[in-house]
């Protein structure tokens, strides 16, 4: 419903540079100019100019870069509504899915719980992983989702959800290809020693507080550096373009190509699950309580 060379242009604008967005959109840099001009000849004006280090935006770029962010979620959220009227009748459970937060735990585990619910059908809906919306993702389950596969720790997101844990992952730490520790198997915590390490703010997560406080405490050669208290991929850019260290977990080893995840000799772990409307129809509770029985 929108001109996908709109996703290009936040890119381009986000990264400030050609090839920082051919890279977060696994294209070439000449493909990206050639759409930015492409779009810059459709709308009759200068939108980005060049400089030796990277482009910045125009007057007229912030007014469009702004509003475009609101089109491309309008579209979105016009084709799911759309969508799950087309299958309002049908029985279907509707899963959210993101590159952070993936429906794949939820598909291995449906074909152990399908013969319980054989007349159901599976729809994905997709979502956006950012930081300043993921609470209104939330917000919309039984509604927009049945259900959501989340990392959960988060004091905030339990506010406005139950949760089913399904299991648990390692926290583990990112950094670029070209960082002296990326060639490292597994780390220990003395290996961080005189690095930065990003991390989301305090507060949120019992877990992560628990982590700040044995690293301020033990181990305070490590320099702490606040992220937003939910990542996005504009989190994982940081740390792409410097030299610091991202706690990050082993869930998201693909997240970035620019990235090497490593384990850290440590037992920190966060548990991940299913996330469910405090509100759920009989039909989410009951598959719920086939879960329950089945772990």
């Amino acid at each position: 419903m929108y001109n996908h060379i709109l996703d290009t242009f936040i890119a381009v604008a986000d990264c400030g540079s050609f090839t920082k967005a051919a890279r977060r959109l696994y294209i070439s840099p000449t493909a990206v100019m050639k759409q930015i001009n492409t779009l810059e000849e459709h709308l009759d004006m200068k939108l980005v100019e060049r400089t030796p280090s990277g482009v910045r935006l125009t007057a007229a770029e912030s007014v469009i870069y702004q509003n475009s962010r609101f089109i491309i979620d309008y579209s979105q959220k016009t084709i799911t509504n759309a969508k799950a009227a087309l299958h309002a009748k049908d029985k279907t459970f509707f899963i959210g899915t993101s590159l952070l937060n993936p429906a794949k735990p939820f598909i291995d585990l449906w074909p152990h719980v399908n013969k319980y619910f054989s007349e159901y059908k599976l729809h994905l809906v997709t979502f956006e992983d950012n930081h300043k919306g993921i609470l209104s993702e939330i917000e919309q389950l039984g509604k927009k989702f049945d259900f959501l596969i989340g990392v959960c720790d988060s004091k905030e997101w339990l506010r406005h959800c139950n949760f089913l844990e399904l299991g648990r992952y390692k926290k583990m730490v990112s950094v670029t290809r070209e960082h002296h520790l990326a060639a490292k198997k597994c780390i220990n915590i003395e290996d961080l020693y005189n690095e930065t390490i990003m991390m989301t703010e305090r507060g949120d997560s019992g877990i992560l507080d628990s982590l700040r406080d044995d690293l301020e405490k033990n181990h305070p050669q490590i320099k702490i550096e606040d992220t937003p208290q939910f990542y996005d991929l504009s989190v994982f850019n940081r740390c792409a373009e410097t030299e610091n260290v991202l706690l990050t977990l082993e869930c998201w080893q693909e997240v970035h190509p620019g990235l090497v995840t490593i384990p850290v000799n440590w037992d920190y772990s966060i548990p991940y699950g299913l996330l469910y409307s405090l509100h759920a129809s009989e039909e989410v509770l009951r598959f719920i309580e086939v879960v329950k029985s089945m772990m």
